[in-house]
């Protein structure tokens, strides 16, 4: 047959016909599973010579001892990772309970400071009615002031007794009664201190504000060329507000404000005719720093009709003037321009 070998003698059998060819070029047999749906295994190197063999394996096997070197470095900084996790969550609970116990303490302390927040208001008014009080059982008593030491000799009622009506000019029906009479303060040395100041109780109260409505009105009274004044007898609390009063007097002058200052210690005062009372202060010196800057009035244009309105006692004091034409202007300080 043509696909004999020469010089073979023919069995009488047809030649089996190869179902695969060989591929020359690749050298190897197609496998009857390669139509098989299955992954392609990948060719060794083609240039991989026998005799490199041991060489590929001891580095594989080096490879492999590096890996495991590294997965073992590894394993150990987890395990310092887990421990120092540990740590940070047991520092994280510690700082949680502070916390909380902190939450408490300040939800603690605000309660206090809302209690004692409500206390100093009930003390304030506590404090308040006790001044009150104190000064309502003064009501009856007047200070002398001014009278010298051992004037009034062995006795103080006896010695008042004549000293005030010539002092005031007044003629007491019925005559003077006093519940009691002394000096108050400790004693003067050698004229170094000033005379301590006399405290007498009258029996009834019309004679002790006759006395102070004379004293008010015609004081201080002059005895042997001395200069003697006649108060009213205060609280320390009502005392010290009434000299912070007295004190912005000279304020309200310059201001050009009528005041007038009230039992016990209350402060009148009137611009433009308008009124308040101030019981505080420091709420009139408020008042007085925000009113200066409207002391000044500034002059009317030349053509315009100019009409002063105050807008309130309260600052700001804002100056207005209607033109000609009908137009309301308001004076600004700040610019010292008139705007629409």
């Amino acid at each position: 047959m043509p696909g004999g070998k020469p010089g073979q003698k023919p069995t009488g059998k047809p030649e089996r016909q190869l179902l695969f060819s060989e591929a020359p070029q690749h050298n190897h047999i197609v496998s009857p599973t390669a139509g098989l749906a299955t992954a392609p295994k990948p060719n060794p190197p083609s240039t991989m010579a026998d005799d490199d063999q041991p060489a590929t394996m001891e580095w594989i096997l080096q490879e492999i001892t590096a890996v495991s070197r590294r997965i073992e470095g590894m394993d150990a900084s987890i395990s310092s990772l887990m421990l120092e996790t540990k740590s940070i969550r047991a520092d994280i609970a510690g700082f949680h309970s502070r916390v909380m116990g902190l939450e408490h303490r300040v939800g603690t302390l605000e309660t206090h400071m809302s209690t004692a927040q409500d206390r100093d208001q009930d003390l304030s008014y506590l404090q308040s009615k006790v001044t009150d009080l104190e000064d309502r059982s003064r009501r009856d008593n007047i200070r002398l002031l001014g009278i010298p030491e051992n004037e009034e000799g062995t006795g103080v009622q006896a010695f008042l007794h004549s000293a005030i009506p010539k002092l005031t000019s007044l003629a007491f029906e019925p005559p003077l009664d006093f519940q009691r009479a002394h000096r108050v303060g400790p004693k003067c040395q050698d004229g170094a201190l000033r005379p301590r100041p006399i405290i007498a109780c009258l029996l009834h109260h019309s004679q002790t504000r006759q006395i102070l409505q004379v004293a008010q009105t015609h004081g201080p009274f002059r005895m042997d060329k001395l200069e003697v004044r006649i108060t009213a007898d205060y609280s320390k609390d009502t005392t010290e507000r009434r000299k912070a009063f007295l004190s912005l007097r000279p304020r309200l002058r310059q201001l050009e404000i009528k005041y007038g200052l009230f039992d016990p210690a209350r402060m009148w005062i009137t611009k433009n005719g308008v009124s308040k009372d101030f019981y505080n202060p420091e709420d009139l010196k408020l008042f007085l720093d925000s009113f200066q800057t409207q002391t000044k009035q500034p002059a009317a244009r030349t053509g315009h009709r100019t009409l002063w309105k105050k807008t309130g006692m309260h600052p700001p004091l804002g100056l207005r003037r209607e033109t000609r034409t009908g137009t309301i202007q308001t004076f600004v300080p700040e610019a010292e321009i008139w705007k629409d």
